[in-house]
């Protein structure tokens, strides 16, 4: 990742934020991260970053996996075959 003072960031965000559709640019105060630009290429990779960071999404995948791990899955061979 890129690392970047507050103050340029500030200067040329427009810059930054196209930047940030490539890579991730840490934003640093007094010379310490504090904070992380990302940016997003496409309408798909919006959606995919608010879903892989929504709590009830994140709590249903967790509920699937346990329900898996206690044996109440159907196995993928079984769902193949109706």
């Amino acid at each position: 990742m890129k690392r970047v003072a507050l103050s340029e960031v500030k200067d040329q965000l427009s810059k930054y934020l196209r930047e940030a559709g490539k890579e991730g640019i840490v934003i640093t105060r007094h010379g310490r991260p504090a904070g992380v630009l990302i940016g997003f290429p496409s309408e798909d990779a919006w959606f995919d970053y608010r879903l892989e960071n929504d709590p009830r999404f994140l709590s249903r995948i967790e509920a699937a996996r346990e329900s898996l791990r206690s044996g109440r899955g159907v196995p993928i061979e079984e769902v193949a075959e109706e």
